[in-house]
């Protein structure tokens, strides 16, 4: 269907040239300066669109049924296919089950697509979610064979149906629930209730409910259709604000005194169809059209009417090649302006504003009879199907041309809800309603309709302000600046300042009439455009020329909104430090947690909240670098008050025993702060910090130097003895407490010649300072490494021996309980050593029986043909197998030495050989006497080859448990037996 300018343009085809540049003028088109060039760049799309689907079914097609992009079909006798077209290459196959001769009804699907009830010929129903792979089976709806399902569009889920109704072939109405989960212990059946609710005839007789449905109005008032062969039935009533989950009897008991309303035609083509169209806008269906015996019944709904739901009802008769007997119609589908009409062989689409046929498209035979005919209301698609394809209608832009009409007759929004998929028609219809609007002094309407046209953006700005209209120029910019793409900074940046300059114009302006009301709605307004998100780069990035505006305007108060929306953090803190509120900046700082800030105002806000300031230190913890903040506490510890410092001393210990903060510098100061303010700490501190130097975070050098300006004595020991000085911590101990040195003397346990050099400072401490002979004589029992002879130097000579005595007589009882000890312990090294040789004596006249038959343990040779080595445990060897099989075992010195043996060994054969030969006479007892001691080298050589060979059997002795975990191929050599065992 051509538009109006085009039909214009045929019509003038001697002046072409003229009439495209008129097309593109204000004149022509009405318009002022639309952005829009109206060119027909390709032929339109059809309205109904065919399309076959790349799908080969496994077994012929039953039957189908689609809902919210939830596709189920019905393969063969016991196949159901389930499809999700968002990913329609993972299909899901499930099995039925049956083992009967049961086939598949009928399908139904409810609207979420979730729930799937199949109709079985034997009166059975079964049911499947779309979560599960487990068909279930209704025990309460067997006996009964399903027609018809009226879902319950309100309270359905992908869990639960909520209250929907069944239709039989008996003419029976049930009420039911059916839900997904698991049932419980005494019921685990899906369907919650089954019950008759009503039953419908037809000439006296139960006629097959073909069809239901079930729709809310206002005031909860619901109307149910429900439709056999030949009638129409509407059951209306309200049901209870909050009782819709106790279902719908309730409206048939309101109908039961009466007759129900109902429409009878008298061909009967031994079923009827109803379908409705809903319209995108809307959530309740707008028209419908029941297919029957007589034709199809057309008509709006009208949910306002009391008694009927069905308003300007209209039939349009089957065309005369329509023939009842032989090629009546199979299924109806409506759609906003057309209905289609699925025959065995072909579709045709009739126009329900006149009933004319416009489409008609012809299947081939090659794919069979058609069967069925669905449209999914939420994805809008028509699907069709025969026993071996599928087929599916995209249908377009039935309203091309509709916009025109309504936007002569004034009617905006009708044209503009048929011409949303075409933005130029669009452009147009809004231009001349803002131009309607303007004309009539809706300004503000105007703006609204301009803002979202093509026209020129300077041309509408200086028309509002020509009339002198401030607001309606605001509308406008704003909606301009919503539709405005990402990408056009710089306009972008021009209305958002505009927007700014005339905002705070208005709330000047409003703030000078007293008029507080507005001037709050405004405010609020103006803050909500501040804290845009979609423009919140663009403010960002001009902020500077946003706080110029605001301050020129004297705009402190929302200067502080903008600054805490822009996240300028550092600004607000400033403004609130410069007021006095520091409570408030502290508030900011610890709401929004910048590390940064907290560094740069923690000086000023510890000076005047030091409490609160530290509050918020530990509540930030890790997060917050302790050594940042010294500067501060520093500054004002040394000039503060004593609040300052016991909050100062509370931040370090806090760092110190709650974040366990390792940092010297830190350990540094809490130490200097216990020095100077705390000393009672100070000790506590050094004892807990630990007692080697590994332990220690602080610096030791300057603890002590610390501790010794203030005079801490005690807390300097503790230092010295960390430092391991431990002479200058005696030293210093003493002039203490001998208590505290005595603990000092015995810390180096390594080193005696340290530790009773230490000692014998305590003891002459003891006996020149103290002059007390008790406490040096304690001394003596304190550390056993002090004898009294030791200390006897440091006493006058005027002292007695009276004193010394018992220490004295103790120090020679101990040196003789000593002489006695060495005395036993060489009478038992002389008895070993007797028991020893005893042993060895016993040993050498030891013998072993060899029998004749007895072999090598290793070669397995006879073991007498060679020299042999046998064990106490019964093991003989060669004495070259014994040598192999240890050899490996050793220590690679050991191998070393025993190599060196055998070439000794070989060396000294050699010189026997030839000292057998004759020698002269006058050598005669030379000869004599190196053949006596090459005889000795020689037998002490093997005597140590036999203690390094033979010191212990080799399979029983340490070796062999040694080689436990040792590889029985020699990893250097693996490779190469690897590959001698390939053929």
């Amino acid at each position: 269907m051509a538009s109006i300018l085009d039909e214009y343009e045929d019509s003038q085809n001697i002046r072409q040239s003229a009439q495209q540049h008129s097309r593109l003028s204000s004149t022509n088109i009405g318009i002022t300066h639309s952005g829009f060039v109206n060119a027909r760049l390709e032929e339109e799309k059809p309205i109904f669109n065919k399309q076959r689907i790349d799908f080969t079914p496994p077994e012929k097609i039953n039957h189908l049924a689609v809902c919210n992009n939830q596709l189920c079909m019905s393969l063969g006798k016991d196949t159901l296919l389930r499809i999700d077209l968002a990913k329609p290459d993972q299909p899901n196959q499930t099995e039925l089950g049956r083992k009967d001769d049961s086939k598949v009804h009928r399908l139904f699907l409810d609207p979420t697509g979730s729930h799937l009830l199949i109709s079985l010929n034997t009166s059975e129903c079964l049911y499947l979610n779309r979560n599960t792979q487990k068909v279930r089976s209704l025990s309460r709806w067997r006996g009964h064979l399903i027609e018809s399902v009226g879902w319950n569009k309100l309270l359905g889920n992908e869990t639960s149906t909520g209250p929907i109704l069944v239709g039989t072939s008996q003419g029976i109405i049930f009420e039911a629930e059916i839900s997904a989960n698991e049932g419980s212990l005494f019921n685990t059946n899906p369907d919650q209730y089954f019950r008759q609710v009503h039953s419908v005839e037809e000439d006296g007789k139960p006629a097959p409910v073909c069809c239901l449905e079930v729709e809310r109005g206002l005031e909860n008032k619901y109307f149910i259709i429900a439709t056999t062969r030949k009638r129409l039935f509407q059951f209306v009533g309200k049901v209870a604000e909050g009782s819709e989950q106790q279902g719908f009897s309730s409206i048939f008991n309101q109908n039961q005194d009466l007759l129900p309303s109902f429409q009878e035609f008298p061909a009967n083509m031994g079923h009827s169809e109803i379908t409705f169209y809903t319209p995108k806008l809307r959530t309740s269906p707008k028209a419908f059209a029941w297919m029957m015996g007589n034709g199809v019944l057309y008509g709006q709904l009208d949910y306002v009417r009391p008694d009927s739901l069905l308003s300007d009802v209209q039939v349009w008769e089957y065309t005369p090649d329509i023939d009842l007997n032989h090629n009546k119609p199979i299924s109806i589908v409506l759609t906003q302006f057309h209905f289609l009409l699925l025959l065995h062989d072909r579709v045709k689409a009739i126009c329900t504003l006149n009933g004319q046929v416009v489409y008609e498209d012809v299947f081939p035979d090659k794919f069979g009879s058609l069967k069925k005919m669905i449209k999914d209301p939420v994805g809008g698609l028509v699907w069709i199907y025969t026993e071996r394809a599928v087929f599916r209608y995209h249908i377009q832009r039935e309203s091309r041309d509709v916009w025109q009409m309504y936007m002569s007759m004034n009617k905006f929004d009708l044209a503009k809800e048929y011409c949303r998929d075409r933005p130029e028609c669009m452009d147009m219809v809004l231009a001349k309603e803002a131009e309607h609007c303007f004309q009539n002094k809706r300004y503000l309407e105007s703006a609204m309709c301009y803002a979202q046209t093509q026209n020129y953006f300077e041309e509408i700005a200086l028309k509002f302000i020509e009339a002198k209209q401030e607001e309606a120029l605001k509308e406008f910019l704003l909606k301009k600046l919503n539709n405005l793409k990402p990408s056009e900074r710089t306009q972008i940046t021009l209305l958002v300042t505009w927007l700014a300059e005339l905002y705070l114009n208005r709330l000047g302006q409003l703030e000078s009439d007293g008029n507080s009301v507005i001037f709050k709605e405004t405010r609020d307004e103006f803050r909500q455009f501040l804290s845009s998100s979609k423009h919140r780069d663009c403010l960002y990035n001009n902020r500077t020329t946003i706080y110029d505006l605001l301050a020129s305007h004297g705009n402190v108060d929302d200067m502080v909104y903008f600054s805490v929306v822009m996240q300028d953090y550092e600004r607000v803190i400033s403004h609130y430090c410069q007021h006095d509120e520091y409570s408030a900046a502290l508030d900011v700082l610890s709401k929004h947690c910048d590390e940064k800030l907290f560094y740069k105002f923690s000086p000023v806000l510890m000076q005047h909240i030091p409490k609160n300031v530290v509050d918020a230190w530990i509540q930030m913890g890790k997060r917050l670098d302790p050594k940042k903040l010294i500067p501060a506490l520093m500054n004002y510890s040394q000039m503060g008050s004593t609040q300052q410092i016991n909050e100062t001393i509370r931040y370090m210990e806090f760092c110190v025993y709650e974040l366990m903060v390792t940092e010297e510098a830190i350990h540094n100061y809490l130490l200097s702060l216990y020095a100077k303010y705390k000393p009672d700490s100070l000790l506590w501190y050094l004892e807990q910090a630990g007692t080697h130097a590994s332990e220690i975070h602080y610096d030791l050098k300057y603890a002590l130097r610390l501790c010794a300006e203030h005079g801490y004595r005690q807390a300097c020991v503790l230092v010295y003895r960390i430092m391991e000085l431990y002479e200058e911590a005696v030293d210093l101990a003493l002039e203490v407490d001998v208590d505290l040195a005595k603990s000092c003397a015995n810390l180096p346990e390594d080193d005696e010649e340290l530790r009773k050099k230490l000692w014998l400072k305590i003891a002459k401490h003891v006996v020149q300072k103290e002059e007390d002979v008790k406490k040096a004589m304690n001394c003596l029992s304190s550390c056993n490494l002090l004898k009294i002879e030791d200390i006897l130097p440091f006493f006058p000579d005027f002292v007695t021996i009276d004193h010394f005595k018992e220490a004295i007589c103790l120090s020679l009882e101990e040196y003789n309980q000593h002489i006695e000890e060495l005395k036993q312990e060489m009478e038992e090294a002389t008895e070993s050593a007797k028991r020893i040789r005893e042993d060895i004596q016993e040993m050498r006249n030891k013998y072993g029986v060899v029998d004749s038959q007895e072999k090598c343990a290793a070669c397995d040779f006879p073991l007498l043909n060679r020299p042999f080595y046998l064990f106490l445990c019964g093991h003989m060897f060669h004495n070259d197998c014994l040598l192999q099989e240890v050899t490996p075992h050793l220590s690679a010195f050991k191998q070393n030495r025993l190599e060196d043996l055998h070439k000794k060994l070989a060396a000294t054969t050699q010189s026997s050989k030839s000292r057998h030969r004759p020698a002269p006479k006058d050598e005669g007892d030379t000869s004599s006497l190196g053949k006596a001691t090459a005889g000795t080298s020689r037998e002490q050589i093997k005597s140590d080859i036999d203690d390094i060979v033979a010191s212990e059997c080799v399979y029983c002795g340490e070796l062999m448990i040694k080689s436990i975990d040792k590889p029985f191929i020699d990893p250097q050599k693996f490779e190469e037996e690897k590959s001698s065992w390939k053929i």
